[in-house]
């Protein structure tokens, strides 16, 4: 950790809380408008999620080319990615070469862990402390600290106990690690493990997974980046990403609009071999109807458990490998040589979904009376998504109200953008957007620029501060549940509803109405003047001078790959 002395009675206008992608764009633009900025990191690096998940096998789960920032054709056009599906260290290199282009860095202070954030009502200030001893204040408080960035470790018992070496795949080693020669366990099968697994296996001498649930997985057929392809995107990017926006995930891929119930057995198999050989999560456009209609899912899912049977050659794994819920409830992962790492004689599959683990032990893990020989365990447990971040931060608004208090029962919010109560305070990707539904760096870029409008037009009419107004948050809440249920996503225990931490509420938690519907509410929504909002404690007026407003987000609803729950979505809650 490199020294310094600590910041105190500094103003800035904001604070941003995280260096990943959300805050490295959100201090390009807050710049843009001639603000003072502090941004802090807790990591020893910008890049967030890709500066923690070093696991190996670490990759991006949409195609390079599309998981890329929009906001500049100059950085569009000289970046070159190396390969379809861009690894961990890739993706870590672009975030500090847009740092770096950008001379964003001296606005950062790494190895910084935001402690306390807290609104004074007299002032209308943020004042943030963090772990190193800085006490500013800020105008408004950004909070970019990631959906998935908390990791989740479950308290098996006796866990101290364990002698050997224990890592999580969201906090590994930046030195990386070396299982050659070790027996290793691997707890959790979700996509940092499919993504983790075969390469631990290439090194161990043996390897134990232990699963609870079996997840659905599609091949990714990686590849090194196709030239002739990337050329031909960097001509058309505009088109790309106009086209993207326009999807229900932000993302564009090939969509077949049929519903698979109205497809004969034979067009089926056919239909789902050619997106399997597309591979990856445009797989869920194979149909149009795979998340809305449990008989045509019902086909998708058996589809992939006989791929499975087919690629593992022991049966009784191969059984335990077939998920049973519906497929894509949860994230669909997307993997290189998963099933097929089961075929090795030195890697074998622990069923623990209806015995837990029971305990560690000095050498090992203890399951069913076994006693497991272990050198080293690996957490592939996830992380308390969508609100962790939050969580690990004392947040306080008006009257001292506690952010972890409001949210005792689940997050609430207003457009997952702000929550009432909490003046000047901005989510970039909170709970209740798309967010890790749709295209992560789609999802932060329309944030930011509408929070940057936002706060552009705070500072055109002298305004001092904005936060929702609770009735329109309350209508945005129960918006975003009952929009959920047209889905089959909400049907299963996932970390959409944050079935991984015990405890937490069950509440779905992302908004499921899709990406342009989204985008099109909070156009609306500002056009109309900030409708939903206090600026200054009151209603804005009717009539209020010209409105900032990013042209790019502009997006056309795309009728034609409009979903059940898109089609709901634009009815919306009764405001």
């Amino acid at each position: 950790m490199e020294p310094r002395p600590p910041e105190t009675e500094c103003e800035f206008d904001a604070v941003v809380i995280g260096a990943g992608f959300g805050g490295l764009y959100m201090l390009h633009r807050l710049r843009s408008l001639g603000l003072t900025v502090r941004v802090y990191e807790a990591g020893g690096g910008v890049g967030g999620t890709w500066y923690w998940n070093r696991y190996p096998g670490a990759r991006c789960d949409v195609e390079s080319m599309q998981y890329s920032y929009s906001f500049s054709e100059e950085l569009e056009q000289e970046w070159e990615w190396s390969e379809k599906y861009s690894p961990q260290p890739e993706i870590l290199k672009y975030a500090n070469h847009v740092a770096d282009k950008f001379n964003l860095h001296d606005n950062i202070y790494l190895s910084t862990r935001v402690e306390r954030a807290v609104f004074d009502e007299n002032k209308n200030l943020w004042f943030i402390h963090t772990d190193r001893g800085d006490r500013v204040s800020s105008q408004f408080c950004v909070m970019a600290v990631g959906c998935l960035s908390a990791a989740n470790i479950p308290q098996f018992e006796k866990l101290e106990c364990f002698n050997g070496d224990i890592y999580h795949t969201g906090e590994w080693p930046h030195g990386g690690v070396d299982f050659t020669g070790k027996n290793v366990g691997v707890i959790g099968t979700g996509s940092s493990a499919i993504q983790s697994i075969p390469i631990i296996a290439q090194q161990a001498k043996s390897l134990k997974v232990f699963q609870r649930t079996p997840n659905y997985a599609v091949p990714a057929w990686n590849s090194k980046m196709d030239p002739g392809y990337e050329k031909e995107v960097k001509a058309n990017y505009p088109e790309l990403r106009a086209k993207a926006r326009s999807r229900p995930a932000g993302v564009y891929f090939p969509f077949n609009f049929q519903p698979a119930v109205e497809a004969s057995e034979s067009e089926r198999l056919s239909k789902y071999e050619e997106f399997w050989k597309r591979g990856g999560l445009p797989f869920l456009g194979a149909f149009g109807d795979l998340l809305f209609n449990a008989e045509s899912n019902e086909t998708a899912a058996e589809f992939a458990r006989k791929k499975i049977r087919e690629i593992v050659k022991d049966p009784i794994t191969a059984d335990l490998l077939c998920p049973q819920n519906t497929f894509g409830c949860k994230r669909l992962c997307v993997d290189t040589g998963y099933f097929e790492v089961f075929n090795e004689p030195h890697v074998s599959l622990i069923d623990i979904s209806e015995k837990p683990i029971q305990e560690f032990f000095e050498n090992g893990i203890i399951h069913d009376e076994e006693n497991y020989q272990l050198d080293s365990v690996v957490f592939a447990t996830g992380f308390a998504a969508m609100t962790g971040s939050f969580d690990k931060i004392e947040i306080r608004g008006r009257n001292g109200l506690s952010l972890i208090d409001k949210w005792a029962a689940g997050p609430r919010t207003y457009l997952g953008l702000s929550t009432a109560m909490f003046p000047n305070f901005f989510m970039i990707t909170g709970p209740g957007s798309p967010s890790v539904l749709a295209s992560m760096i789609q999802s932060i870029e329309q944030h930011v620029d509408w929070i940057v409008d936002c706060i552009g037009h705070l500072r055109d009419i002298g305004a001092h501060t904005i936060e929702p107004i609770d009735k329109y948050e309350d209508d945005w809440v129960e918006h975003v549940n009952e929009v959920s249920k047209i889905s089959l996503r909400s049907t299963c225990s996932s970390w959409y509803v944050g079935a991984n931490i015990p405890g937490k509420p069950r509440v779905f938690m992302p908004y499921i109405g899709g990406f342009p519907v989204y985008v099109d509410r909070c156009n609306d929504v500002m056009t109309k003047g900030f409708e939903g909002f206090l600026i200054d404690g009151k209603r804005p007026e009717p009539l209020m001078p010209k409105i900032r407003f990013t042209e790019r987000w502009r997006v056309t609803l795309d009728k034609d790959v409009m979903s059940p729950a898109d089609l709901a979505a634009t009815r919306g809650p009764v405001l």
